[in-house]
């Protein structure tokens, strides 16, 4: 009965007005990282942010909770000159990991679930003379930048793969591992994805 009560005198929309009052504080606090963030954008608390500098954000752009956002212009001995950019009406899911060397190019209106991994990089090349070296401490290979075109939905727990563009309107379904470019508006699911419908 103590809690119906509580529940009438204060609802859940007005219980979670001070998280949100401190969403808007991290939020203002956390743009300077970036080398440019636009207006109106709305940030989780990251795990991670590395690299922000090399990171562009254009306006009206939300990302949850939990994510790692890690990019590198070096690495041991390699150097590097990457870039993050981020159109306008983006939404990144909680918990989601972007990992840059190169690019990862994000266009207008995309939406991704959460647990998104997109990643223009992988630890060594497919070389066999690279497979008797731990992993962590083999040099970092990029097979070419991401592009995520307009108007792209991106379901939970997907994978983008390096060297991937998806083109404008396509549909990511929930826990694909796309490898290889998508053309506009179809639907891709599958390890590895593969088109199932034309839209």
């Amino acid at each position: 009965m103590i809690f119906k009560l509580l529940h009438t005198i204060c609802p859940p929309r007005i219980a979670s007005l001070p998280g949100r009052i401190m969403r808007r504080i991290y939020s203002e606090w956390i743009k300077y990282e970036f080398h440019s963030c636009g207006n109106a954008c709305f940030f989780g608390k990251f795990i991670q942010l590395h690299g922000g500098k090399f990171i562009d954000i254009a306006n009206h752009v939300t990302m949850g909770r939990g994510l790692v956002i890690e990019v590198y212009d070096k690495y041991q001995e390699q150097h590097f000159t990457p870039s993050i950019r981020i159109g306008n009406y983006v939404n990144i899911g909680d918990y989601s990991h972007l990992s840059c060397i190169n690019g990862i190019i994000i266009k207008d209106n995309v939406r991704m679930g959460r647990k998104i991994f997109i990643t223009d990089n992988a630890h060594g090349a497919s070389d066999r003379t690279l497979l008797d070296t731990r992993p962590n401490i083999r040099p970092l290979a990029s097979k070419g930048p991401v592009v995520i075109g307009e108007n792209v939905w991106i379901g939970e727990m997907s994978c983008i793969m390096p060297g991937v563009t998806i083109g404008r309107g396509s549909i990511v379904a929930a826990s694909s591992v796309v490898t290889k470019d998508v053309p506009p508006y179809c639907v891709v699911a599958g390890v590895p994805a593969k088109v199932v419908k034309q839209l």
